[in-house]
This record gives structure tokens, sequence and C-alpha cells, in this order.
């Protein structure tokens, strides 16, 4: 495994990778003090903070933002930033979205798609940016295949998927991310790739696995995957410090005490 060249940080990716999302400062922070080997600012921030239904609307200006915002948080873990839907649609393109991501401080990008993409991605390695790519179910096009739809349920999408993570990795991927494939499939891919997989909500064979930090602390309530275990309960400690703080003001405004 990894017999091919690798960018400078792949000796600190060590199975089991784990990576979470972050989109701000103090939880980009606490996720590398926690050593989180990888911290992905993940277009997902169209739901996670922006309350949007999915992640199409998410633009580079916003990646770049919370890119930056993350970067100032991070001392040791690789920050991996998300290329925003239709910023890599040619091979210049995608390049050049790439590089101002760089420059906001990611040390690697990732983007979405398989044999469409392998231009691409030749594009960015082959300017020295380390790129991820990311199979299976595509959160950005949510949209066109009307919903969230596990991959590789018959011989032909598995075959398929194998295919095309296997052309990702001769195109310079140092690593790809394998969302809602089926456990079996993710399976093969890992072992028959040169390059770590990681996975999300993929089974349990993956060289690694990512999940929304939100997912993870219970901090959005309203939805959380199926494929996701919660390890804690950030919204319920929120709300009634929310609550305690409105007894506080109406208990000085009561008694006079001040604030």
């Amino acid at each position: 495994m990894k017999s091919l060249p690798r960018p400078p940080f792949a000796d600190r990716l060590i199975p089991p990778i784990t990576a979470l999302t972050a989109y701000d400062y103090p939880t980009a922070r606490l996720c590398d003090e926690a050593g989180v080997q990888l911290i992905l600012v993940g277009d997902s921030l169209g739901m996670m903070v922006a309350g949007c239904e999915d992640t199409t609307s998410v633009t580079l200006a916003q990646m770049i933002y919370h890119t930056t915002i993350v970067r100032r948080g991070v001392k040791n873990a690789v920050v991996l930033a998300d290329l925003p839907i239709h910023t890599y649609d040619t091979p210049d393109e995608a390049l050049a979205s790439a590089r101002q991501l760089v420059a906001a401080g990611a040390d690697a990008v990732k983007l979405e798609g398989g044999f469409d993409q392998i231009a691409q991605v030749e594009a960015i390695t082959g300017a020295g940016i380390p790129l991820c790519a990311h199979l299976g179910m595509l959160p950005q096009r949510v949209r066109e295949e009307g919903g969230y739809k596990k991959k590789g349920r018959n011989e032909e999408e598995a075959r398929s998927l194998v295919a095309a993570a296997l052309a990702l990795e001769a195109a310079g991927a140092f690593a790809i991310v394998l969302e809602s494939i089926v456990a079996q499939v993710a399976a093969e891919m890992s072992d028959r790739l040169g390059i770590p997989t990681i996975g999300i909500g993929s089974g349990h064979h993956c060289d690694g696995q990512v999940r929304v930090v939100h997912d993870v602390t219970g901090a959005y309530p309203w939805f959380v995957p199926p494929f996701a275990r919660v390890h804690g309960n950030v919204a319920e400690v929120t709300r009634g410090a929310l609550s305690r703080f409105l007894d506080e003001v109406a208990e000085s405004h009561r008694t006079g005490f001040p604030g």
C-alpha cells in the first residue's frame, strides 16, 4: 500500500485515519488539539452553517473564507478543503480554484466524481497540489440523482466504482473518500488501491473514517444520518445554557442585581 509518490503530509495520515469537518476557528482548534489527523473544510457547511437543503449553493468565496479561519486553528492536522460545485467544470477552472483554496490555507483539496474528473485531477496534481477524490454518493449531484442513494448495489455499478477509484489513483489522488457505498464494495476498493480510503457510511473496512463534526458532537439535532454515531449532546447543553441565561436576566431585572 502507498507505493505511489505521496504529498509531504502523507506520513501523518496513519490508518485508521480520523477525519472530521470544521468550518470555524474554535471547532478546528478543538479537533486539532484532540488529535484528529485530517480536518475537512467541507461544503457541507451549506447545511450545517448556512441552513440550506444541500451543498449546491456553496460558493468558492465561502469556501475560501471558511478555509482561512479553519487554518488559524490548526497546527498539526492536514487541512483539506472542498472544491464546491461548478468550480472545477474544466481542468483550467479546477486548477485556478484549487490554487485559491491553497492560498487560503488548505494543504490539499477535494473534488467529487470519477472518470469525468480525471483531467481535472491531473491538472491539479500535475501542478503539485495534493488532491483527495470522492466516489459513491456525491452530495453535489443530489438534485440530479433525486436524493441520497447507496452506491454499488449491482455488479455493474460496483465494477465501475472500482475502476474509477483505480483511475483516480493513477491520476495522482493521494486518498479517496468513499461515501454511502455498499460495505463489501468499499472493502474491495480499499484492498485494491495503493492509496488510503476514507469512509463515510461505507462500512468499517476503509482505511479511515470521516464524519461531520456536528453529527459526532450532537450539535445538529434536527437530522443525524443513520450511519453516524452521536458521542455528545452539544445541542442540549447549549439549550440549557441559554435557558439559564434567560433566567439570569429575568432574576437580575427582578432583584436589581447588577449584570
